[in-house]
């Protein structure tokens, strides 16, 4: 087993070398041509008008907003593999004891779907839903042509698709390889010893697989600081940068200082695992290290998935106010808050481990401090609606969703950084449920609420108003339904990561246990049932919705809310065929993508 192990790790080394050879024989990474195509080079024109057809397309182009659709697209993927994941596990528990999956693989099976269920929603999920609008959006609101590295952004994006498959890649080599290589069961926070000492080749797979996604989350990091910085249009400054761009620069910075962390902490469990090395050791190393490296990152993570879909609700929120955002500035220097403090924070998970108490309060100190700013952006949220013409569409529901969710989800989360409290609730459900209110009422929500409000921009097509609502609501009621039925379930002791339980009566009746453990099984199918809505709504108006002629879908400008990317998406459907429009954001003028420009029907109003 352990020749297997070092034959596998020669070979992704040479997998991985044979990817540095190849970036290092790209010339001129700033090229907006295709990638197997000319060699226009930065600041000359454009070669979207100009690009091939079919499958060659999309695996050949620098396009942002193609590679933001790409990012969309595998970030779905993801979220259906993650989904299922789950609810496989949440029909397991509805039983105290190995019923469902005794078929599958029990316990073991169980583990590798925990595993890939977080792995892949925090990162195959969670970064690339947020790169699909950041892509897309981020220069047509700042006035760019493009990206300022179009070819780097192709990279990075074309580094996920091989990194979801190592991922995965035990689930499938099971049957193939007798057992030998299965699917990894460390949990997605890979504590040691036990990561060290799995004897697992499908554990050094995964942990390639999450290398490779940090490496593309860096790289376009650095993209998207190198285009906010110097791509902007001479009419855009920092003092009129939209809210999104910039929690989009915030959490490229986070992604500097985090991700090289986590990949040097990868590497030093991968070394462990397959050189003997013992650097996370029991003995002569130690496992408390790796807590630290992970978290180091790890809570700076969770801000990274959620600036973002802060940012995404503060640009959405006003619009479908009918005023503009209340505390503009307010809300930039809490988002910048946040980033520092975030690295201040992290050791709030280790509160059990023993650490020096006086440690200990210091990080408890932090961690309530964080929230300070938080609540800054709830207010401003709040105060933007007081008093405005709220109009009830999809986004305006999805972000008012996000806010209440938000409350809940951030008040459980300041219970946790209280060092007694969460000395009793570590570990327990009550973490789980605090966590997938913040990962799934917040950061999926506020995309559902982005995916409805630019969808007519991105298709040319509008949705069907009344199934998004339907979305909308079966998703709010089963994250109540679910997570405050986790909360319950941690506060009667119930710990996280079992697949079978069984409570003595005095501490907590086993009924009542698996009643709760029922309901959350149930408020997961509603919210299951909403997602498919959601999937079917998006594909079925892609391609018989009806076309969007007006370049203001929403009627923002009545209000004064209409922005640079709807002016752009105006632009496009007044030009003709053979016309020249302007290009994304900037002062040449050259042709449009490349897509025909279809008649509408109908102006779009909720």
């Amino acid at each position: 087993m352990a020749g297997e192990q070092l034959a596998l790790t020669v070979l992704m080394g040479v997998f991985l070398v044979g990817i540095v050879a190849l970036l290092s024989r790209m010339e001129n990474l700033r090229t907006y041509s295709p990638l197997g195509g000319g060699s226009a080079g930065y600041g000359d024109e454009t070669d979207h008008g100009h690009k091939p057809a079919g499958l060659v397309r999309w695996l050949t182009t620098v396009d942002h907003k193609d590679i933001g659709i790409l990012y969309g697209v595998y970030a779905t993927i993801a979220f259906v593999w993650g989904g299922l994941a789950v609810m496989l596990m949440r029909v397991e528990l509805a039983t105290p004891a190995m019923d469902a999956l005794a078929g599958l693989g029990g316990n073991a099976f169980y583990n590798g779907l925990l595993t890939s269920h977080g792995i892949t929603m925090l990162f195959l999920f969670g970064t690339p839903i947020i790169a699909a609008f950041s892509n897309y959006f981020v220069p047509l609101l700042i006035g760019a042509d493009d990206m300022a590295f179009p070819r780097i952004n192709a990279i990075a994006f074309w580094l996920l698709p091989p990194a979801a498959l190592l991922i995965w890649a035990g689930f499938f080599l099971k049957p193939l390889t007798g057992g030998e290589v299965a699917a990894a069961q460390t949990s997605w926070t890979m504590y040691t010893p036990l990561s060290a000492e799995q004897a697992n080749a499908g554990v050094d797979l995964m942990l390639l697989g999450l290398h490779l996604s940090g490496v593309s989350a860096t790289m376009g990091a650095i993209n998207f600081i190198a285009t906010i910085f110097t791509e902007r249009s001479d009419k855009v400054n920092w003092a009129n940068l939209d809210i999104f761009s910039w929690t989009i620069l915030t959490q490229s910075a986070l992604i500097l200082f985090a991700f090289p962390l986590l990949g040097s902490a990868l590497i030093m469990l991968l070394l462990d695992r397959n050189f003997a090395t013992q650097f996370f050791a029991v003995e002569g190393g130690s496992p408390i290290l790796w807590q630290h490296l992970f978290w180091f990152f790890g809570h700076p993570e969770v801000y990274i998935l959620v600036l973002p879909p802060m940012g995404l609700v503060s640009w959405i929120l006003p619009k479908f106010s009918g005023r503009k955002l209340f505390g503009y500035k307010f809300v930039i220097y809490s988002t910048l808050a946040i980033g520092v403090l975030s690295f201040g924070v992290w050791a709030h998970h280790m509160f059990s481990t023993g650490i020096d108490p006086r440690i200990r309060a210091s990080f408890m100190a932090v961690s309530l401090a964080i929230a300070i700013p938080s609540a800054v952006k709830t207010f401003n949220w709040i105060t933007t609606m007081w008093n405005g013409k709220i109009r009830l569409t999809a986004p305006m529901l999805f972000c008012i969703g996000f806010v209440a969710n938000f409350v809940i989800g951030g008040i459980t989360g300041v219970f946790l950084a209280a060092i007694p409290i969460d000395l009793v609730l570590h570990d327990t459900y009550y973490v789980v449920g605090h966590f997938h209110w913040i990962v799934m009422g917040m950061i999926a929500f506020a995309g559902f609420g982005a995916i409805y409000y630019w969808f007519p921009l991105v298709t040319g097509k509008m949705y069907q108003k009344t199934l998004a609502k339907w979305h909308f609501w079966l998703s709010e009621v089963g994250v109540v339904v679910t997570f405050f039925a986790f909360l319950l379930l941690g506060y009667l002791g119930m710990p996280r990561r079992y697949a079978t339980y069984e409570f003595n009566e005095a501490i907590a009746p086993l009924t009542q246990v698996t009643t709760l453990h029922q309901v959350a099984t149930v408020g997961a199918f509603i919210i299951l049932f909403g997602q498919i809505i959601w999937v079917w709504n998006m594909a079925q108006s892609y391609i018989e919705g009806p076309a969007v002629e007006d370049g203001d879908p929403w009627n923002l400008k009545e209000t004064g809310q209409h922005s640079r990317e709807f002016q752009w998406f105006e632009d496009q459907l007044t030009a003709d065929e053979d016309s020249l429009a302007l290009t994304d954001g900037g002062d040449e003028e050259v042709r449009t993508d490349g897509g025909d420009v279809e008649s509408a029907v109908r102006r779009v109003d909720d």
